[in-house]
């Protein structure tokens, strides 16, 4: 009555991929977030040209959505 149930550990390389995967959204995540403000005071781009890249950008990932489904 007194024996645990087994459970089945978790693979090192799943672990390694997870944390893998978590990283790499969060960079794309921190890239996504400040390219607005590097176009605009690094390179000198105007606010309308970021909003036309973003604009281009959105409708790119709208577009390949209606094809894969």
């Amino acid at each position: 009555m007194g024996m645990k149930p087994s459970v089945a550990a978790v693979p090192r390389a799943v672990w390694m991929l997870g944390f893998v995967s978590l990283f790499m959204d969060l960079s794309s995540e921190i890239i996504h977030a400040l390219l607005p403000l590097f176009l605009t005071v690094t390179l000198g781009v105007s606010v309308a040209v970021v909003g036309a890249i973003d604009g281009i950008a959105e409708a790119t990932a709208s577009i390949s959505k209606v094809f894969s489904g």
